[in-house]
């Protein structure tokens, strides 16, 4: 038996209007401009629609990252080749839009907002996800996190703080860095 009412979610094609041009809007304007009059105004979604659903910011970039999840560069079967390929991957995520941009939405929301801060946490361990999954085939879950932070902390440093390229080389060193102190480790044990 079916309850009479409205449905628990938005239509998928309401849902997709209004994401889209949240994240057109959070691109071209930042999170701040993330306001249900806004997304109205622009989407021209009823206005309870988008108050319903997405009532403040934080809900328009949880909604962008649970429908945009970053996937994994294709496994080779290989750690080395397998975690160059997720430095390759993040250095053009970071160097196009929309990641470095979202991430940098982010971190300004969380500026205002301390809801958000739990949403760029998980962000961030989002993009460092597929080096830990790599390291964790070679490494305890403890270094496997630390040796993916040591790779991915200076992109992130390059790309949000001092608003300039990633160095992909200096990416690539550290991981090797990372995967040489890795292999020294299990060859003494």
């Amino acid at each position: 038996m079916t309850r009479p009412g409205r449905p628990a979610g938005p239509a998928a094609d309401t849902e997709a209007v209004v994401l889209t041009a949240a994240l057109e809007l959070l691109l071209a304007e930042g999170a701040l401009a993330l306001t249900p009059q806004r997304l109205h105004a622009v989407t021209g979604v009823a206005r309870s629609t988008v108050y319903r659903h997405w009532p403040a910011p934080r809900d328009f970039l949880a909604a962008l990252i649970a429908v945009a999840p970053l996937e994994p560069a294709p496994p080779s079967g290989d750690p080395v080749t397998d975690l160059h390929a997720e430095v390759d991957l993040l250095c053009d995520r970071l160097r196009d839009k929309p990641v470095a941009e979202f991430l940098s939405a982010l971190v300004t929301a969380s500026a205002s907002d301390p809801t958000c801060v739990e949403l760029r946490r998980r962000y961030v361990l989002d993009l460092t996800r597929p080096f830990r999954t790599v390291l964790d085939g070679l490494a305890s879950p403890e270094v496997a996190e630390s040796a993916a932070t040591e790779i991915v902390a200076p992109l992130l440093v390059d790309s949000m703080l001092l608003d300039r390229a990633v160095d992909r080389d200096r990416a690539h060193r550290a991981a090797a860095d990372v995967l040489n102190r890795i292999d020294s480790a299990r060859n003494v044990r």
